[in-house]
């Protein structure tokens, strides 16, 4: 550290000199340093060698966190020296040195992401799927295919644990390992490829997540969800998103319907075809995604601010989960009028919006609870962290002197259990 040390003490003196801080973080891939550069002349692009200070700076810090197996670290520098902050296994989300997220229960996820598939007792295969249809048809397609053999189907349902609807088995008894884009209708992944897209195959951090909502109307084709143990991807766009078989359809979907989950999204999936024969022969659903689960409005979720609801008052149903308040003309707010609701599990307030901070006490299903670092001080010198929550997100403004967050932090981990942040002051030269 030492080199990217002299860089940022040399070019913030003055700060450091009034008694300020300067704070930053080096990943193995990109990095956040105080360390000052000067313009380019009018008219002239940055040059490589404009850099080249902070680069090899950077870049022996890299290689510091490549060999000791780490992916990130986070500094502070200040009077007292050069404070190194190490986020524990608690900490989710934020680079640098100020956490954003903090899991008070170990392996808690949010609801969406602990929410299965409800049976649909009905559901079957659509008309349209036809096997000899689907493996004619690909053969004709795919002259001299090397399919995989039933042993390697049947040891890929092993470990998938879940058997590989019939449609399905026959794509890759014609095409085995691997068929062109225009073959199949997407990029199909060798069998050895192919996996279940249950909720932990789309790891999300708690402060994005918890702000999900999720619903599936009683005419949906796709259930509502995260993930689903019956959603079996098969290949993927080119793009990073995937196509599945989905063997727990919604109300109004079949059995072994193919559908597309974006990467673009956390959660739901949308109707691409009834069946694979659908999706082979070009026969795709034209839809507008309608059904795909994903819920940004309410009743489930209600944004109170200057641009959206004006009062909490307006958010209230009983099917109400995510309540987000922000800057508005109208408040601060009183969170009365939503005390209570049974379905309420993540309420995210911004600095200084709520009259009350200490009635998030009358919220009893509460899981998530961001603040600004003024509440949480409030909860905590009252005794009035809820006990329910399952995660703790940190709202900062500014930039405070980091190790003041750290402690926040540490006083809400402490009260769980939970590992601590910690800080070490090391030497200069190092």
């Amino acid at each position: 550290m030492g080199p990217l040390l002299r860089l940022m003490r040399a070019g913030n003196a003055g700060v450091l000199g009034a008694g300020g801080h300067v704070a930053g973080h080096v990943g193995r891939g990109s990095w956040s340093v105080p360390v000052p550069r000067a313009d380019p002349p009018p008219g002239q692009a940055f040059q490589e060698d404009d850099w080249r200070a902070e680069f090899d700076a950077v870049q022996r810090v890299q290689e510091g966190l490549v060999a000791d197996g780490r992916d990130d670290v986070a500094f502070v520098l200040d009077g007292a020296g050069f404070h190194l902050i190490e986020h524990s296994a608690a900490v989710d989300g934020g680079r640098g040195p100020y956490p954003r997220s903090l899991v008070l229960v170990d392996g808690a996820v949010p609801e969406p992401w602990r929410r299965l598939p409800t049976p649909v007792a009905d559901a079957v295969p659509a008309a349209s799927a036809d096997v000899a249809l689907l493996e004619r048809t690909l053969r004709e397609r795919l002259p001299g295919a090397a399919g995989a053999s039933e042993s390697e189907i049947a040891a890929a349902e092993v470990r998938l644990g879940v058997p590989l609807p019939e449609e399905l088995r026959a794509v890759y008894r014609v095409a085995g390992e691997t068929a062109p884009d225009e073959a199949i209708g997407c990029e199909l992944y060798p069998l050895r490829a192919v996996f279940v897209a249950d909720a932990a195959s789309r790891p999300c951090e708690w402060d994005f997540a918890a702000d999900e909502a999720v619903s599936t109307p009683p005419d949906a084709a796709v259930q509502g969800l995260v993930g689903s143990p019956g959603w079996i991807v098969f290949g993927d766009s080119g793009g990073g998103d995937w196509f599945a078989v989905d063997l727990t359809p919604g109300p109004g979907g079949h059995v072994g319907q193919v559908i597309f989950i974006s990467h673009e999204e956390n959660v739901g999936a949308s109707l691409v075809a009834d069946s694979l024969t659908d999706l082979v022969l070009g026969r795709r659903d034209d839809g507008d995604g309608d059904g795909d689960g994903f819920v940004d409005e309410m009743p489930l979720v209600a944004r109170v601010n200057a641009r959206m609801l004006r009062s909490v008052e307006a958010a209230v149903d009983p099917r109400l989960e995510v309540l987000d308040i922000g800057v508005s003309q109208t408040g601060p707010f009183s969170l009365a009028p939503v005390a209570g609701l049974p379905r309420l599990r993540t309420l995210s307030a911004h600095l200084g919006t709520l009259a009350d901070p200490l009635e998030v006490t009358g919220l009893p299903g509460l899981e998530f609870l961001s603040l600004g670092t003024q509440e949480w001080r409030l909860l905590l010198d009252a005794g009035a962290v809820p006990d329910g929550l399952l995660a703790a997100g940190l709202e900062v403004r500014g930039t405070p002197h980091p190790l003041s967050i750290v402690s926040l932090a540490n006083e809400l981990l402490a009260l769980r259990g939970r590992p601590l942040i910690t800080h070490t002051v090391i030497p200069e030269s190092s």
